[in-house]
């Protein structure tokens, strides 16, 4: 009685719709070592041009840091504030 009618359908179909999957050993056994190359970049920067960038990505960062501070802050005095008000 089981696996009559279109319950049977659905397993044959769920069966024949997987996709092989290649075990670990056939990925080891296939891997090709690839030739080893070099990341070139064309445009070159002198140490002054990273020095001022490190500069300025540092101050952005330390902007963002004391924003978030703030904004921490706020909230949690907020939340102080409002806690406040509630009797137990």
């Amino acid at each position: 009685m089981a696996k009559e009618g279109f319950v049977a359908h659905i397993f044959e179909t769920i069966k024949s719709d997987k996709r092989s999957r290649a075990s670990t050993y056939d990925k080891i056994k296939n891997f090709k070592k690839g030739t080893n190359f070099q990341v070139t970049f064309k445009n070159k920067a002198t140490k002054s041009q990273l020095i001022r960038i490190r500069e300025k990505i540092q101050e952005e960062n330390k902007k963002a840091f004391q924003k978030n501070i703030i904004l921490i802050t706020i909230v949690i005095f907020i939340l102080i504030y409002v806690i406040g008000f509630v009797k137990f």
